[in-house]
């Protein structure tokens, strides 16, 4: 029997697999992939955003404000756009991790991949289609049609790049095993699709077990490593496969492109920000024929009916902006993405996407109408798990610091301490916010306002309180431990002063 062998080396990054000069491809029909991967991550990170739509378009007239049926069905579209938004980043994932298997493109491949684009493009009508007949099938059947044909894409797409191996990367086009990560790479792509087929038959007699399964397509590799655990612990170990397979894999410590994740959460980010501009243009330009009846004419006069409405945008534009400072700021500190890192990533991007909803239930309505105080806790909560899903990347690269983190901001620098300041800004004022409605509710739109108002300030200044604490820390330990000297800091270990006192 031979012994084992050797496992595959890793993949390179995306742009590092060049077999020949870049004249030489593109006289043959290929070329590199780096453009179309930013056209798909661009489209991809609108069509995720712009789920929420049928969510912030939803009609209420004002007999409708305090019914308790409409606030239900409120709490049922939120609920689905979440679902919706997290599969779309399912595909997103999917297909970030199949050109990394695929270095290079030609015509076909190019055409493939605008053939899923487009089927993707599809899914904010069904989803459109399920929040307005929530009790019709159809609309369930159609988004699961759609994921089930951009599986199918996908494959294709493997099966094509594997025919010709040449557009393949450079570890897997010299493997001797390319039959068997064929297969594996299948296996993993079809298994979504496979859950989806399954939800589409559920939905034409019980629609609720096709969320259920829609759902398990989100959290498909944390399910298949519980299953896998069970099954070890009933059937006890198994030993490792002979040839090792390090990508494309269930394992939760493979990385993600780092590139592409901040290119699709900049997506993101941008979008929801177009978003908030596009509700003005729509709701707040005056018709002529009102302004010259009601306001003689005076267009100003008309404009400062429509007050409330641009001090809700320019608050929720700021609050888009420094979110997105934020996670630049946690990005540049981040060497290495990993699964649980991603994941934590595309909830908070499916809270920043719901942060139009928060602009229109903090500007639709008059001061002290019924549902002001349910607006205002609805935005604070929005806010509150759009920024602790930041916190919760950052606490996740602290457990593997070594390995995700860059040196300058692991645990006990300076730098850790303004990361971990930055990030638990936004968390601690919603949620203050939040708390503080609940005794002053009278005074809950003021509240959420100076919130608004008081957080960019916070942002200026946060770099110098977080020195005046370190100096206040290092003061405080100074006097506790009167008989111990500290040697002077060197300029090389400034950057990273610790920010505990010494062991005894």
């Amino acid at each position: 029997m031979s012994g084992p062998q050797t496992p595959e080396p890793a993949l390179d990054r995306q742009g590092d697999c060049s077999t020949g000069s870049g004249d030489e491809g593109a006289a043959d029909g290929i070329q590199h992939s780096h453009r179309m991967l930013s056209f798909s991550d661009a489209l991809l990170s609108i069509i995720a955003t712009v789920m929420i739509l049928p969510v912030t378009h939803m009609e209420i007239t004002p007999e409708q404000k305090s019914d308790k049926s409409v606030q239900n069905l409120l709490a049922t579209r939120i609920a689905v756009y979440l679902m919706t938004f997290l599969i779309v980043t399912v595909a997103w994932a999917a297909h970030t991790r199949l050109f990394q298997i695929v270095g290079k493109i030609d015509d076909t491949l190019a055409l493939l991949n605008l053939a899923c684009m487009m089927t993707i493009t599809f899914l904010p009508f069904t989803f459109s289609l399920m929040v307005t007949f929530p009790e019709v099938p159809l609309g369930i059947f159609l988004f699961c049609v759609c994921v089930i044909a951009i599986g199918a894409i996908q494959a294709l797409i493997v099966v094509y790049a594997f025919h010709f191996p040449h557009l393949l990367s450079p570890q897997i086009e010299g493997s001797a095993h390319r039959a068997l990560h064929r297969r594996h790479i299948l296996g993993i792509i079809l298994q979504g699709p496979t859950l989806c087929l399954a939800a589409a038959c559920f939905s034409l007699f019980f629609y609720p077990a096709s969320y259920l399964l829609m759902a398990t397509v989100v959290f498909l590799p944390y399910v298949s490593k519980a299953a896998g655990w069970c099954r070890d612990r009933l059937a006890g170990s198994r030993e490792p496969p002979a040839h090792s397979l390090e990508f494309f894999t269930f394992d939760l410590h493979e990385p993600l492109s780092k590139e592409r994740v901040e290119a699709f959460s900049d997506g993101v980010y941008a979008i929801v920000a177009t978003l908030l501009i596009l509700d003005i243009c729509e709701d707040n330009v005056p018709d002529p024929k009102e302004v010259k009846a009601k306001f003689g004419g005076s267009l100003v006069a008309a404009l400062g009916t429509s007050g409330p409405q641009f001090l809700a945008y320019f608050g929720s534009f700021v609050t888009v902006g420094l979110l997105w400072f934020a996670h630049h700021s946690l990005f540049l500190h981040i060497r290495k993405v990993t699964r649980p890192m991603g994941l934590l990533n595309t909830l908070s991007l499916a809270f920043v996407g719901g942060l139009p909803l928060a602009y229109q239930q903090t500007s639709a309505f008059e001061k002290q109408s019924p549902r002001e105080l349910e607006s205002v806790r609805v935005s604070c909560a929005i806010i509150f798990f759009a920024s602790i899903f930041q916190f919760a990347i950052w606490t996740t690269a602290l457990l593997q610091e070594g390995e995700t983190l860059q040196p300058s901001a692991r645990f006990g620098g300076r730098e850790h301490a303004f990361m971990f300041a930055k990030l638990a800004l936004y968390p601690c004022a919603s949620l203050l916010a939040f708390a503080s409605t609940c005794i002053l509710s009278r005074f809950s739109t003021a509240i959420f306002h100076i919130m608004q108002i008081a957080v960019p300030f916070a942002f200026l200044l946060l770099r110098l309180l977080v020195r005046l604490a370190l100096a206040a820390l290092r003061a405080l330990r100074g006097l506790t431990r009167p008989g111990r000297t500290q040697p002077a800091p060197r300029a090389m270990d400034d950057a990273r002063a610790p920010l505990l006192p010494a062991p005894c």
